[in-house]
């Protein structure tokens, strides 16, 4: 029966650390259709993560070399945490969209935190570099104590977020000159 559980564990690592090494990737490197950190820069400053390349370089090491060691096993409690508080900041960006991705909802962000959060409680099971190394690197508390810091983390992240998003959606209002003929309403958004 412990075989099978860890079977399962080592199936789940690959795959939920496998997609996230891929996302990294893709914001890093530009690998597998992704836009680079340039490109990702750019994106996450229009996103409100401020400022974009350092946002942009976070989110991916944090995939990349989160979805790396969740896959071998190492650290897990550690790297389990850190991609679920990536995945927390990815989730708020997504949730004006309702919970649907296929309507571009926080379902797919939520779901890989949510994996990545059981696999930091759980553990990794025994075929792993954890296992290995008598389970050093994965303690009950470090577990505890990851998922508490990085939710923590990813709070601030969010609520610095919301803040330059909602300074920006109020810069054409302020900009607007008082005789202007256009209205508030008629501005032209920015979102």
């Amino acid at each position: 029966m412990e075989q099978v559980r860890d079977a399962g564990l080592l199936v789940l690592r690959i795959g939920v650390g496998g997609v996230l090494f891929a996302h990294g990737g893709q914001k890093l490197f530009g690998w597998f259709g992704g836009h680079g950190i340039e490109g990702t820069a750019g994106a996450f400053d229009q996103m409100g993560f401020r400022p974009g390349r350092t946002s942009a370089v976070a989110a991916g090491l944090s995939e990349t070399g989160g979805g790396t060691l969740i896959a071998l096993g190492l650290g897990t409690p550690v790297a389990g945490s850190v991609a679920a508080g990536t995945m927390i900041a990815a989730a708020s960006v997504h949730s004006p969209n309702g919970f649907f991705a296929t309507g571009g909802g926080y379902e797919y962000p939520a779901l890989l935190g949510l994996a990545a959060a059981a696999l930091s409680l759980t553990g990794p099971g025994d075929w792993s570099r954890d296992a290995a190394l008598s389970h050093r690197l994965n303690r009950p508390w470090m577990a505890a104590a990851g998922l508490l810091l990085s939710s923590l983390g990813s709070a601030l992240v969010v609520a610095r977020r919301r803040r330059a998003v909602a300074a920006r959606e109020a810069e054409p209002e302020a900009a607007a000159p008082a005789d202007s003929p256009q209205t508030p309403a008629a501005a032209p958004s920015t979102a």
